[in-house]
């Protein structure tokens, strides 16, 4: 059985699953582009759509090509925007141009390189939104949720500008709470995304963290979470400090992957 392969949803012959040894990392609907079928997805998309005006096209930069799903989101909601895509696995961008190509007349720019590379070598100021979804197998790798990796970013965004990165994590959260500690270092406007389950411990998943230099649309963020098929909690402020609670941020010397994912929640 192939370590990374699209399998077909049975019931929709166009809805494709991105399988990476045996984890399903992205589902990509050939009829839809945006159509986001992860729960984490959906919460990024949340700050795409509130990141500016309806349909105001912008200027992203993917760290993690994936299935190119949020990028297919990013050019249906907003057209015209310039998107950059950073991958480091041929094998998969060729997957996905074979057998789940773009749109016509989507337009998205893959590189072949790694994301701190990427960062350090794109212009200051050159981005709205930066979406890091980065892993390394099925674990977020620990060289994007350093304070070094993170102040590149933020050189990067224009001001104003947004950055999320999709992060995961369960029991003690000694990979989550320095990765947000360190974002907190960062920028001074951070919040997360994700069920209360997840952000007490007591089972693995996904977090969604948000940040700018400038106020982030919590309000609106928080309607849309507590509207969704699956309600979410926004931590901010004062709260996201005490849940942080001291953790020191995360360093190039110091972080750590994320914890691999219990079987329970691989695909076979």
């Amino acid at each position: 059985m192939n370590a990374l392969r699209f399998d077909r949803d049975p019931s929709r012959p166009n809805l494709l699953h991105l399988v990476y040894d045996e984890v399903v990392q992205a589902t990509i609907d050939l009829d839809d582009p945006s159509y986001l079928d992860a729960e984490y997805m959906q919460r990024i998309a949340y700050l795409v759509d509130a990141a500016a005006e309806p349909k105001r096209p912008l200027r992203v930069l993917h760290l993690g090509a994936g299935g190119l799903a949020m990028a297919r989101y990013v050019a249906a909601t907003r057209p015209g925007s310039y998107q950059q895509a950073v991958e480091t696995n041929d094998d998969l961008i060729e997957l996905v141009r074979a057998e789940a190509p773009l749109p016509r007349g989507v337009k998205v720019k893959i590189r072949r390189t790694d994301a701190r590379e990427a960062i350090e070598s794109a212009p200051d100021a050159s981005y709205e939104l930066i979406i890091t979804d980065v892993y390394d197998g099925a674990r977020v790798p620990a060289h994007v949720t350093s304070t070094e990796f993170l102040h590149g970013a933020n050189r990067v965004l224009r001001p104003g500008g947004h950055y999320a990165v999709n992060l995961c994590d369960g029991g003690q959260m000694k990979f989550l709470k320095p990765a947000l500690a360190a974002m907190r270092e960062v920028w001074p406007h951070v919040a997360v995304m994700a069920e209360p389950a997840v952000l007490r411990g007591r089972r693995f998943g996904n977090v969604v963290a948000v940040a700018s230099s400038t106020e982030l649309p919590i309000a609106e963020l928080r309607r849309r979470c507590a509207g969704a098929a699956f309600p979410c909690r926004v931590v901010e402020g004062a709260e996201l400090r005490e849940y942080i609670a001291g953790a020191p941020p995360a360093t190039d010397t110091t972080a750590i992957k994320s914890p691999p994912p219990p079987r329970s929640l691989r695909s076979f």
